[in-house]
């Protein structure tokens, strides 16, 4: 019989959770941005009592040079301090997404941050970028975001068969001006 004193303690858990609940839980506790647009999926870390701990926001890619339909971004990622949240969140994000079929996850973090979350799940640094005015150009007006002017670094994780190329979806043709289908 194993006594009490040497019992296993309740673990978190990662469960799927609502958009509005991600949204909620990142407007309450991410440092710096706003919850993203949208997702293709949020999962969320609980304590044995259901308080959620944690949450990560699966989406598109962002930069749509790297929408090749195999690559998921982790848009969000906003935790209440709790030890080892982070990796839990993005070790299990990555999991899901290969099950949904992507061949790998990027995410960003600005460059004054360390990795260690993500380097304890797995992840490596692509490449730093540099601070950028934003969107925002001549041609195209765009709002200014929490995020221009921050410099960041780039992460990915991929599966071992990913060959290393951004691989663009096949264009459409245009359809002829003039015709009905």
């Amino acid at each position: 019989m194993i006594s009490d004193s040497y019992r296993r303690l309740p673990r978190p858990r990662v469960r799927p959770v609502t958009y509005r609940q991600a949204r909620d839980f990142i407007t309450d506790h991410h440092r710096h941005l706003t919850p993203p647009q949208g997702h293709k999926f949020s999962l969320g870390l609980t304590n044995p009592a259901g308080d959620l701990l944690g949450v990560a926001v699966v989406g598109r890619p962002v930069a749509r040079h790297l929408d090749d339909g195999l690559t998921a971004e982790i848009t969000r990622l906003a935790t209440d301090g709790s030890r080892n949240a982070c990796s839990v969140l993005l070790a299990a994000a990555w999991r899901v997404a290969r099950h949904m079929g992507y061949q790998r996850m990027i995410t960003y973090t600005r460059s004054d941050e360390p990795g260690t979350s993500l380097r304890a799940a797995g992840w490596t640094a692509v490449a730093d970028l540099p601070a950028t005015p934003g969107w925002d150009r001549p041609s195209r007006p765009r709002t200014t975001h929490e995020a221009d002017g921050v410099a960041r670094t780039w992460w990915q994780v991929t599966t071992s068969d990913w060959a290393g190329v951004v691989r663009r979806p096949p264009r459409r043709p245009r359809r002829q001006g003039g015709e009905t289908g």
